[in-house]
């Protein structure tokens, strides 16, 4: 037999053991605290000194993380909602709303970035006046440029066309770039707004970098940890899957139908990878044909879904405004083609991917990636439209360029662009889901023939759905440097999402004949977040590096690029952190960095390779002692076997004599 590990653990280790050991304990309630009374004063004479000191602190912060988890859950949000769709669902479906959820948090930490960093100093402190204007003075065009602006403002009555297009009254708050200014005082304090401006862009963007990747790493920790188990998993959802806490009929039917749900997709994946194994070679053949075919007819469509953008919007941009619905109409046209063609085309892409015959993961993953290159182009499309109207200089005297019909503040036209998108995508979600699926499935319920059925027939597709609220975050991110309050109504629409989609989720919709998985679901949600996050990024990092700010409005005004605020504040540091920030940039500094990151990735490799060498050397361990324990009980019971033998003997012969 091989030697027992439990010899080489620590004092504190055994009884940490052994208090683990207690609480799996089947007995009452009193005997376990007499059983922990009497191991703790053991470990007064156990551990000693600094031994004690640690191990007390240990008992006392696992007891105040198991306080703060029940209290937790007492206070968590939606989670008797939850607990209803995993049950009726599954734990795939359930992993799209906690993703919703948590969205919502993630824009809820962005909005207090931003109220506590510029829009509390905006409104509370006093704004500098403008110098005067002088004409034909080249030193004075940026406060000329600026009082022009204000002047030509439309200073209107609150409307609802305002308020839907962020045009008019709207434009004069400070939902928009062009109402902050550069720089702000309190008495003989002065705070450096543009400063606080890109340092808090700066700030959250990597903050939603580093909570992506935290969440991205937490759902392939999951998956490793499903494929290790995967020889006994169908044992570990029957025997260990219920939960003992339940003590009523309906929590107890939503956990009974969560674990069927759960055994299902198990058995749906198994059946699917025979199907796959099974296939002959003509049909390999005509397969690869077929997915040819339609990955050209989607790459045809993603093409002429942005031809139809680019036009849309050049004519929406030289159209002459005349006022009243015309105007609406064009103001509007961009938004009502690129949330259009978000409806029409998906349902395209949904047809076209069942003539591929992928596994339902990958139907899930190329639905995703199709339709994420329809929204990421769509936006990619405005965004190039937009970059084309602000690309001509401005020359040292004028305002605007009259080359590009350039607006006088660019910032706030961006940001209008992209808050009626915002709004648009939310309201189109909301009339399909009420006023387009809910009579379908009331057609299908109440009407009983087979055309009522087809039509009413909704399966939950989660795919569309987990594009929805991505696309709506991909625009929020884009956007918050342009509008920085959009943040704050992008957390008012993913509370309203949330609810929207539970109707369609039970109201609506039946459970799919797809089954989705938790922590596939969960890996696939945070790449297809992390892929839209970059596209958001990256064009505002070039607006921010290269672009030239607007003379007439907002906190970059007069400046070469937005950047040139932390170039010229990081001039006007101490010697030595520039002289330090100078080092880091040179190679003397970069090849031994480079040097200790490789050592630490591989002292971490080498550290995984013996982990998982001695996963291997565990599972021998165990399967030997399973092997020792069952020679030993074969010993036994022959022991026994051979004892009632002899005492049959001896039995039968004490009556002879």
């Amino acid at each position: 037999m091989m030697p027992d590990l439990s010899e080489n653990l620590s004092n504190e280790e055994r009884t940490w053991e052994e208090m683990m050991l207690i609480k799996a304990m089947p007995v009452s309630m009193s005997q376990k605290k007499e059983l922990k009374a009497k191991l703790q004063s053991a470990d007064t004479f156990r551990l000693q000194g600094l031994k004690q000191f640690k191990w007390q602190r240990r008992k006392m912060w696992e007891q105040f993380k198991i306080k703060w988890k029940e209290n937790y859950s007492k206070l968590e949000l939606w989670k008797y909602s939850l607990k209803k769709i995993e049950g009726n669902f599954g734990t795939g479906v359930v992993a799209f709303f906690l993703f919703v959820k948590w969205l919502m948090f993630l824009n809820l930490t962005i909005t207090l970035m931003i109220m506590s960093f510029i829009f509390l100093p905006a409104i509370v402190m006093e704004v500098p006046e403008l110098g005067p204007c002088l004409p034909g003075n080249v030193t004075t065009i940026v406060e000329c440029c600026a009082e022009e602006y204000i002047k030509n403002r439309s200073i209107s009555i609150a409307s609802l066309l305002d308020f839907v297009q962020g045009t008019g009254w709207m434009e004069n708050t400070y939902l928009f770039f062009g109402m902050y200014p550069s720089m702000v005082f309190r008495g003989s304090f002065q705070y450096n707004l543009a400063l606080a401006y890109i340092s808090t862009a700066v700030g959250y963007f990597l903050l939603s970098f580093v909570a992506i990747l935290k969440s991205a790493a937490h759902g392939f920790k999951e998956r490793l940890i499903e494929g290790e188990g995967q020889f006994y998993h169908y044992c570990n959802m029957v025997f260990a899957g219920w939960d003992f806490c339940i003590h009523n009929q309906q929590s107890a039917s939503i956990k009974h139908k969560a674990l069927y749900h759960e055994i299902k997709a198990s058995l749906e994946a198994e059946r699917r990878e025979e199907e796959k194994r099974n296939r002959s070679k003509e049909e390999r053949i005509k397969l690869v044909m077929v997915r040819t075919v339609v990955n050209l007819t989607v790459l045809l469509i993603l093409i002429l879904a942005g031809i139809v953008i680019y036009v849309t919007f050049q004519i929406s941009a030289n159209t002459q405004r005349t006022g009243g619905i015309q105007t609406f109409i064009v103001e509007f046209a961009p938004s009502m083609c690129i949330v259009s063609l978000n409806l029409v085309v998906p349902v395209v892409f949904n047809y076209l991917v069942t003539f591929e015959h992928y596994s339902p993961i990958f139907v899930i993953r190329f639905t995703l990636f199709r339709t994420i290159l329809l929204r990421l182009s769509s936006l990619s499309v405005l965004f190039a439209s937009i970059h084309v109207l602000i690309k001509c200089k401005v020359q040292q005297d004028e305002c605007v360029s009259p080359e590009c019909q350039t607006p006088p503040c660019w910032e706030s036209y961006v940001g209008q662009q992209l808050y009626k998108l915002l709004i648009l995508d939310h309201f189109s979600n909301i009339m399909v889901t009420l006023f387009v699926n809910f009579p379908r499935m009331l057609i299908g319920k109440h009407i009983r023939c087979r055309l009522a059925r087809w039509l009413g027939n909704q399966e939950f597709d989660l795919p569309k759905h987990v594009l929805d609220v991505v696309y709506c975050q991909t625009l929020c991110w884009f956007g918050s440097f342009y509008a920085p309050l959009l943040p704050a109504i992008a957390t008012v629409l993913f509370l309203s999402t949330f609810y929207i989609k539970k109707f369609a989720c039970l109201v609506n919709c039946s459970p799919s004949t797809t089954i989705y998985r938790a922590s596939r679901s969960n890996s696939m949600f945070m790449s297809v977040l992390l892929i839209s996050f970059t596209v958001a990024v990256i064009p505002w990092a070039y607006t921010v590096a290269e672009t030239t700010p607007s003379k007439s409005c907002g906190p970059f005004k007069g400046m070469a690029t937005v950047w040139s605020v932390m170039e010229h504040t990081f001039s006007n540091l101490p010697g030595w952190i520039r002289s330090l920030a100078d080092f880091c940039t040179t190679a003397g500094f970069a090849i031994p960095a480079f040097v200790i990151l490789t050592l630490c990735l591989y002292y971490y490799y080498a550290v995984a390779a013996a982990n998982k060498h001695m996963v291997v050397v565990l599972k021998k361990q165990l399967v030997l002692e399973g092997h020792d324990k069952q020679f030993l009980l074969n010993r036994l019971s022959a022991f026994i076997k051979q004892q009632q033998e002899r005492h049959k003997a001896v039995r039968s012969i004490e009556p002879t004599n």
